[in-house]
């Protein structure tokens, strides 16, 4: 019979732990599940859990909103995204349109949607007019992008992609001089798609603790307890502790669909900076379908240069675990869910948003050490 929370919480409590242990949970899912199931105040004040590059919305390289945002702006195209990206500011003065949101607000016919099928509902909707579907997103939502495409869309749907893969951000923290974290709780979602085999080279290149976990109180638990005992057994291996749902080689077809229609590449995440083999785009045999070939471009390399994260906002550091959330310089200040600064404020996945709606609402004084 399976453990239930408090059992897990037990025999975490139950283990000699050493002065501190520092988990990285990648994933913004896992990051909201601990939170909002307050297991940060349930464990042994010894372990430290630090969110992690987890949040697509956070990394989505700031030219490519601004892309999107002239796009829809200044041609005659009805613009569909993910909702969490509409409110999504880049760094432009406070008298100019900053955000999606505020584009659609100008008169810019910009559609929020849930699914790739509403890209294709809309653009059947609108034979006469061009739908961009501006597609960011990790490998759990470029996947279904990919199927769309091997499908078939509509003559008129174009895609603004700005896909990324998760592992290569763990790997960049993993390969710095001193990663900040001692073992790594590895996404769900990405591991069903990519399969848990992904992880391995945590274990092989960096012998590190690494452990597959949902979205549920038992199976974080259940993970954190498989790299703790790893860590004072002395072992190393890769635990799938979501197994009902995660399975061996992951979803072939999924990864075929991505081989077909989709090529890796270099990418830039937002206030990080370019990670090789870390994007997707569009090959060229789906030129006819691709916004970046079939539209004028509104690219603009000054957004490279300053288009980072907005003065005073530490996002880029929280998603790489430097900092905690609310040790931010502006949060719940300058930055809360209403108004939001940095784009780790907007999204659901984003670890400022998350401890927001978790109670977290003053500043606290750095704890998590820079490195």
């Amino acid at each position: 019979m399976p453990l239930s929370a408090r059992q897990w919480l037990q025999k975490i409590r139950d283990l000699e732990l050493p002065e501190k242990v520092r988990i990285m949970n990648v994933c913004g899912g896992h990051e909201r599940s601990i939170t909002m199931a307050g297991l940060r105040g349930a464990l042994p004040l010894q372990i430290e859990l630090i969110p992690g590059p987890g949040c697509p919305v956070c990394i989505c390289p700031e030219e490519d909103v601004y892309e999107a945002m002239q796009l829809a702006l200044k041609e005659d195209v009805i613009l569909v995204a993910f909702g969490d990206m509409l409110r999504v500011p880049v760094n432009l003065p406070h008298r100019e349109i900053r955000s999606l949101q505020q584009a659609k607000a100008a008169g810019a016919d910009i559609r929020p949607i849930a699914s790739p099928t509403e890209a294709i509902r809309i653009a059947d909707a609108n034979p006469d007019r061009t739908v961009v579907f501006f597609a960011a997103g990790f490998e759990t939502t470029t996947a279904p992008v990919a199927a769309m495409l091997v499908e078939g869309v509509p003559d008129n749907l174009l895609i603004l992609l700005s896909g990324r893969l998760t592992w290569p951000a763990v790997a960049m923290l993993l390969e710095s001089e001193t990663a900040g974290f001692d073992a790594l709780i590895a996404p769900g979602h990405v591991s069903t798609v990519m399969g848990p085999e992904e992880w391995q080279f945590v274990i092989d290149k960096h012998q590190m603790p690494a452990a597959v976990a949902g979205f549920t109180p038992e199976s974080l638990l259940a993970a954190m307890y498989s790299t703790l005992r790893q860590l004072l057994d002395g072992l190393r291996f890769l635990n799938n502790c979501y197994s009902e749902v995660v399975k061996p080689g992951g979803n072939k077809t999924a990864q075929a669909q991505l081989k077909e229609t989709m090529n890796v590449v270099d990418a830039n995440w937002r206030g990080v900076g370019i990670i090789p083999a870390s994007g997707y785009a569009l090959k060229d045999s789906l030129a006819a379908h691709d916004a970046r070939k079939q539209l004028p471009s509104y690219a603009d390399a000054d957004r490279k240069r300053v288009g980072q994260m907005p003065q005073g906002c530490d996002c880029a550091r929280v998603v790489l675990g430097k900092v905690y959330p609310n040790e931010c310089r502006i949060y719940g200040n300058a930055c809360t869910p209403r108004n939001p600064i940095g784009p780790c404020m907007v999204s659901d996945e984003g670890a400022c948003r998350i401890w927001w709606a978790g109670g977290v609402r003053e500043r606290a004084v750095s704890q998590v050490a820079e490195w």
